[in-house]
């Protein structure tokens, strides 16, 4: 869950500075409704974490690691329109391609599950506003 909490803070900051690029201006409010939902998804990640911290204490999660889901999408300060939506793109996908993936893993925990599933439904309909 810590994981989850990281890469909805990281693509929050990224989404924010691409707002604040002038090349980017045409998809402002875009890029701040995509920084807003991962801000309340932090929010979502730390509640599951907290309601659920004894139970995944006793449920170990196997071959489930973060390197695949890392995705460096360069400096937003720099990118034109359409690069910053391809890399909005990239993150949307890689976020939710990560939910999915963990709600499997920590199906022994069916609520922590079923709320990675609904964050990860969340980072997938973003990919639809793109």
């Amino acid at each position: 869950m810590s994981f989850a909490e990281e890469i909805e803070s990281r693509d929050r900051d990224f989404y924010l500075a691409l707002a604040e690029n002038p090349d980017c201006f045409q998809h402002r409010e875009l890029l701040l409704r995509l920084a807003n939902e991962a801000a309340r998804s932090v929010k979502t990640a730390q509640r599951i974490r907290r309601e659920n911290v004894t139970e995944m204490i006793l449920e170990p999660i196997r071959d489930f690691e973060r390197k695949p889901f890392i995705a460096e999408c360069g400096d937003p300060g720099t990118m034109n329109a359409a690069e910053a939506i391809e890399a909005c793109r990239i993150l949307e996908e890689r976020a939710a391609r990560y939910y999915r993936e963990a709600a499997v893993k920590i199906k022994a925990l069916p609520e922590a599950a079923r709320g990675l599933r609904q964050l990860g439904a969340k980072r997938a309909a973003g990919l639809n506003l793109l």
